[in-house]
């Protein structure tokens, strides 16, 4: 863990969150500052600062969750389509240096987002709506 890494504070529950699933590698839960509803981020719990530093097993891993966490959003949120989204580095938009996957859901009638704060009840909410779908992506 890395110490005042806001991912890592979320891994080890010193930082509220509102999760859409966990397992012992990964875990996925509701930005704070979503794009759209259900704007979902996918980390791997190991300290990684980037796509760089993870190895090839791990990051097939992740990914084999990003598809079924994108799958489970999309459902739950009743998206037209998903954009899948990883910055690396400040420069490629990187704000928070854990390695992290975005799953931000899109809609014929928003062409366009703006992040913006959420309150935890909000985003309690939708995450339960996604977890209802969760456990049928893992099938």
């Amino acid at each position: 863990m890395a110490e005042h890494c806001t991912f890592c504070k979320i891994v080890k529950n010193k930082i509220p969150a509102s999760y859409v699933y966990k397992d012992d590698r990964t875990i996925a839960f509701l930005d704070a500052k979503p794009a759209n509803r259900g704007h979902t981020l996918v980390i791997p719990k190991k300290h990684y600062e980037n796509i760089y530093e993870i190895s090839d097993e791990e990051v097939a891993y992740l990914y084999k969750i990003v598809k079924k966490v994108a799958i489970a959003v999309r459902k739950g949120v009743n998206a037209d389509g998903i954009s899948i989204l990883q910055n690396n580095g400040q420069s490629a938009g990187q704000v928070i240096f854990h390695l992290h996957v975005h799953i931000i859901p899109r809609y014929r009638t928003k062409k366009t987002w703006h992040r913006r704060d959420a309150g935890r009840e909000e985003l309690d909410d939708i995450a339960e709506d996604i977890r209802l779908y969760v456990e049928k992506s893992f099938r």
